[in-house]
């Protein structure tokens, strides 16, 4: 059995229960892009779901970058950055992103999901305090022994999409045991697009290491009646399907009336 075709099999044996209905309209939308995923969508105040291929929505995969969301609370509770004092001299190892191959502050590397500026941090706070923050918040599932600067890069944390609703859902709330100047400063670096009485806080990522390769696009998008989280994962065959994370996210909050 080939590695695609088990990771398919894990998912579906992972959905056994009681399933929610699938929705035709996001059935539909990732036909039409012919690329193989899945979507969640919440509402917080209705608790109302919109779900594509729930199976694949219980099934854990690396975070990749959608881990910075988590992370940056981490950093920032943990003070290896302030608010004030967050900016990292670039070494000059010449990435293959040109966006990396400069100075970084905590904005600017969300931004652009500068691996390198996390991974020097991720070192400060080392594995002990991850292990803390990893287990005492329920956050997908981590390996007992793992490298403090890569692990939710190499598959040593897994989380499903169903699971980082629920961690959105609770740093939405503040429900997580960190400050509320942590939470402020999230808030202001998530923020990806606003529009006519919305706007949308998420991160992308891109688990490369696994087989299939992995694209997430995980957040929220406040309303002015209402919150809706979301998740979504794909595969990636190319770098061409990378700007479908996003895309797919909008048109299916488009199709069902959340944002205009």
């Amino acid at each position: 059995m080939n590695k695609r075709i088990f990771f398919f099999v894990v998912c579906f044996l992972l959905s056994a229960g009681r399933m929610l209905a699938e929705d035709r309209d996001i059935a539909a939308l990732f036909s039409r892009n012919s690329v193989a995923g899945t979507m969640v969508i919440r509402s917080l105040r209705s608790g109302k779901n919109y779900v594509h291929n729930e199976g694949r929505a219980k099934c854990r995969v690396s975070p990749a970058s959608t881990f910075k969301i988590f992370n940056s609370l981490i950093l920032l509770q943990e003070h290896a950055v302030t608010l004030d004092e967050n900016l990292l001299k670039w070494n000059g190892t010449h990435y293959d992103y040109p966006d990396w191959n400069r100075d970084q502050t905590l904005e600017s590397a969300f931004r652009v999901s500068c691996v390198w500026y996390y991974q020097e941090l991720a070192r400060r706070i080392g594995t002990a305090k991850y292990l803390k923050y990893l287990t005492g918040t329920g956050y997908g599932r981590l390996s007992e022994q793992f490298d403090a600067s890569s692990f939710w890069l190499d598959g040593s944390l897994v989380i499903s999409p169903v699971e980082q609703l629920e961690f959105l859902k609770n740093v939405y709330l503040r429900k997580l045991p960190f400050s509320s100047s942590a939470y402020d400063k999230l808030a202001d670096i998530m923020v990806s697009d606003k529009g006519p009485g919305y706007t949308v806080r998420a991160k992308t990522g891109w688990a490369a290491r696994a087989e299939p390769q992995i694209g997430w696009y995980v957040g929220y998008v406040e309303t002015a009646g209402d919150v809706w989280f979301f998740a979504t994962n794909i595969d990636i065959r190319s770098d061409d399907d990378l700007p479908l994370r996003k895309k797919l996210v909008f048109e299916a909050l488009k199709i069902k009336n959340i944002i205009r």
